[in-house]
């Protein structure tokens, strides 16, 4: 089995910052009102700027794959280029179409020659995967390098146009004429970018390598249900019901297809489950928390810092948190995309130390899935 080292990270997110006070002139207003989640969710996630693809108007500026392009161009240099690349394994929870895949969007965008292709799906943690599948390719030897992504073009899906026919429908049903809560507060969580990585099996010649020791994943959807969703309605069960068992009217009249959660099973689990299966992940390689220089959770709000922390000391893990590294504040919460524009920052940082380790946690609410990565420099 080979090696396999990260040589390089890079990013692209959308325009210029977006502060707090500018979010509704990007997503709009839904009935040309303020909302009233919006204070109390910017007060816990404790997000400052964050990314759109979009124009001032919210017209889009990018599509999903023309972010991760872009992203990926960033990786080029004397060191490597568009034809030296063999796998191109591209993760989103927010693919631009239903078929053809994300991935081979992306390709399409990038030219260049006949490469391996894999698109992972999913919420957070498809960019892990998509990490994953080009770890295990480098590592059995089946191609010397791969380039990974993650990334998010959410925006578009949370302009206050998507919601006008559900808000007409409550109105005439006499109904409170708001938006649920669970479909409103992700408005103000969610935003824009993409992150690459090269992977390759020797480390790079001159600049900082980190060795990927070891990936793990976990999936706890046999005991829970669905939390985070699009493109279905839950029901009294707790199953989903498809967008394809709906009616085309009906599609606009519930908004079938805007991301919801469930904020009551999220709260209730997220954080437990967490905890569980990275002290799985530890114990399985050894590993105690004493031995992680820098931990790099990614939380979709700082409302779940101190408690992760808490939670994680449960069960034994006890990593202070002057060693956590986290940019959810500037960059906002970018799903997939959040634990490479975490990594990249740290690594472009010129702060790491040969033998330094890093930790990477991601966790995603779709049906509960936790990954996780150490990496060591090199």
């Amino acid at each position: 089995m080979n090696q396999v080292y990260i040589t390089k990270a890079s990013k692209y997110l959308p325009n210029a910052p977006v502060n707090n006070e500018q979010m509704e002139l990007f997503l709009g207003k839904i009935q040309d009102s303020t909302s009233k989640a919006k204070r109390i969710v910017l007060r816990n996630n404790g997000i400052q700027t964050r990314y759109y693809a979009l124009d001032p108007q919210g017209n889009p500026t990018h599509t999903n794959a023309s972010l991760t392009c872009l992203a990926i161009e960033n990786l080029f240099d004397n060191h490597f280029s568009l034809k030296d690349i063999e796998v191109l394994s591209c993760g989103t929870s927010t693919p631009d179409c239903l078929l053809p895949s994300h991935a081979a969007m992306v390709h399409g965008l990038l030219k260049g020659q006949s490469v391996e292709l894999n698109s992972s799906a999913g919420v957070c943690n498809s960019g892990m995967n998509a990490l994953k599948f080009g770890y295990l390719s480098v590592k059995a030897g089946n191609s010397i390098n791969a380039v990974c992504t993650g990334s998010e073009r959410v925006s578009a899906w949370l302009r206050s146009d998507k919601y006008e026919t559900e808000i007409q429908s409550l109105i005439l049903l006499e109904e409170h004429p708001i938006i649920a809560f669970q479909k409103d507060f992700l408005r103000f969580m969610l935003s824009d970018g993409a992150g690459a990585f090269l992977l390759e099996n020797v480390p790079h010649p001159t600049g900082t390598s980190l060795r990927i020791e070891w990936m793990e994943a976990f999936s706890y959807a046999h005991q829970l249900e669905a939390c985070m969703y699009a493109g279905g309605e839950k029901q009294a069960d707790g199953s989903l019901k498809a967008w394809s068992d709906y009616t085309p009217e009906q599609w606009l009249e519930q908004s079938i297809f805007a991301i919801k959660q469930d904020v009551k099973l999220l709260n209730e689990n997220i954080l437990l489950k967490g905890a569980e299966s990275m002290h799985t992940a530890l114990c399985k390689h050894a590993l105690s928390a004493d031995e992680v220089t820098y931990f790099l959770p990614h939380i979709s709000s700082n409302y779940f810092r101190e408690r992760l922390y808490e939670q994680l000391k449960k069960v034994g893990i006890n990593i202070p948190l002057e060693r956590w590294f986290m940019n959810l504040t500037k960059v906002g919460n970018v799903g997939s995309a959040s634990p490479y524009l975490m990594l990249e920052e740290l690594m472009n940082s010129g702060n790491l130390k040969q033998g330094d380790t890093l930790l990477l946690s991601v966790p995603e609410s779709g049906r509960f899935s936790y990954s996780y990565a150490f990496l060591r420099v090199m």
